[in-house]
């Protein structure tokens, strides 16, 4: 399926979970996102820079869920690029 311009396809999920990996379409913004990072560098321990297929986020969905909420209730969120903000993920 192709994504919109400014979009990411990526996968949440842990491996050997019941319910695999979920698919998610976010907004690119979220990779610049300070509560975005601890994803990124464990998925980068986890499966290294040079992957096939959408980026693949090692962490349970319910916490990603849990995520993209806190970043899309932030206030003024779509008018500013840097973003205050502080979550500890206890599984990922």
């Amino acid at each position: 399926m192709k994504v919109k311009k400014g979009w990411l396809a990526i996968e949440v999920g842990l491996e050997g979970e019941e319910c695999g990996f979920q698919r998610f379409v976010i907004p690119i913004s979220y990779l610049y996102h300070p509560l975005f990072k601890p994803l990124l560098d464990r998925a980068h321990e986890v499966y290294g820079y040079h992957t096939n297929g959408p980026l693949r986020l090692p962490c349970p969905v319910d916490d990603f869920l849990h995520l993209r909420w806190r970043i899309e209730k932030e206030p003024g969120r779509h008018n500013r690029h840097h973003l205050h903000s502080s979550l500890s993920f206890h599984s990922c």
